[in-house]
This record gives C-alpha cells, sequence and structure tokens, in this order.
C-alpha cells in the first residue's frame, strides 16, 4: 500500500455482506483466503440467475488465482454435490479443516479483509431471503494493521501453529502438521 492509498473501513452487515463481500471475490487477481466455522452451499447471482459460490471459485482457479479455504467441520451433501461439478476445485482448491476455526474472514490479495460473523452460508454471507438471513456484522478494510493481523491469525492456523498444543487433534479431518 503506497501513501496515496487511502485507508477504509466499512461496516457491513445484513445484505450488504452479499452484495459488498461476497461478490467482490470475483474481482481477486492472486490470492483469496477464507476462513469460516461452517460451510455450505452459497448461491450468488450470475446475471439473471443464481448459481454455487464453487463455481466462482472455480473461475478464480481457472485463472490463476490461490485459493485457500479453512473450515470446521465437512460441509453437507449439496455442497459436496456442487463441489463434483467443479474439476478445477479437485486439483486446485487448497483446503485446511480445522474443528477450532472460528473465525470468518475472507482476505483479498492479501490487500483488504472482510472479518466479521457471518459464515460461508446462505444465511450467513450468501443469498437469503428476508426474514431468514442471520444478523450477521463485520468490517470491510484495508487498513494494513487489521489485513496485517488477519493474514497472520489465518497463516497460523494454515502452517498448524496451534497443532502442538490443541487438545481436538481427535477431530481433525486434516492432519495440518
Amino acid at each position: 500500500m503506497t501513501a496515496e492509498t487511502p485507508v477504509f473501513h466499512r461496516y457491513v452487515r445484513d445484505e450488504a455482506h452479499y452484495a459488498d463481500v461476497l461478490l467482490r471475490v470475483r474481482e481477486v487477481e492472486q490470492t483469496l483466503w477464507i476462513g469460516t466455522s461452517d460451510i455450505k452451499d452459497v448461491f450468488v447471482k450470475r446475471g439473471k440467475t443464481a448459481r454455487p459460490f464453487l463455481g466462482e471459485l472455480a473461475d478464480l482457479i481457472g485463472r490463476g488465482v490461490s485459493v485457500r479455504l479453512i473450515h470446521a467441520k465437512e460441509p453437507g451433501p449439496n455442497f459436496r454435490k456442487d463441489f463434483d461439478r467443479y474439476p478445477a476445485l479437485i486439483e486446485g482448491l487448497e483446503r485446511v479443516l480445522c474443528p477450532r476455526v472460528h473465525f470468518k474472514l475472507l482476505i483479498f490479495d492479501l490487500r483488504e479483509a472482510y472479518i466479521g460473523s457471518a459464515n460461508l452460508t446462505g444465511a450467513g454471507i450468501g443469498m437469503k431471503s428476508d426474514g431468514k438471513r442471520n444478523f450477521e456484522a463485520g468490517l470491510w478494510t484495508n487498513d494494513p494493521d487489521l489485513v496485517s493481523a488477519a493474514i497472520a491469525q489465518f497463516d497460523s492456523v494454515w502452517i498448524g501453529e496451534p497443532c502442538d498444543t490443541c487438545r481436538r487433534k481427535a477431530f481433525c479431518g486434516d492432519s495440518i502438521e
């Protein structure tokens, strides 16, 4: 970030999670890191139709973007069915399962971050009709200190730093270490 780059902090809530944060994924150029406790088959608008968010991730991978995902539990059958529709995800999506993860982070090109409460679910950050959406809050920022802190937390889990002292190893589906 240069001296000319303004720092922004934007409080996002409810529908803005979807409109401002999830759709920002399409603009990622090099890296996208996603951390979430729960993950489900989230859909996004594509023209007049909706498509699985996994399709957006597959498009990024197809463009050479590095996509990392940390989540706490295995997703359900709808997610797995859609996952299998996108072969790029099988080879290109870097994924770690860690049952201790409860943070919700989206880190865009290591320059911007969403830090908030919304899981990668329809009721959290995805498309959901009024009356079915969770009450979420988050901060979308390019502040170097906040983005660095988000990167450090994500990377620490990604490389397995907390694994030595973790008392939930028996529940890990993936060995990080």
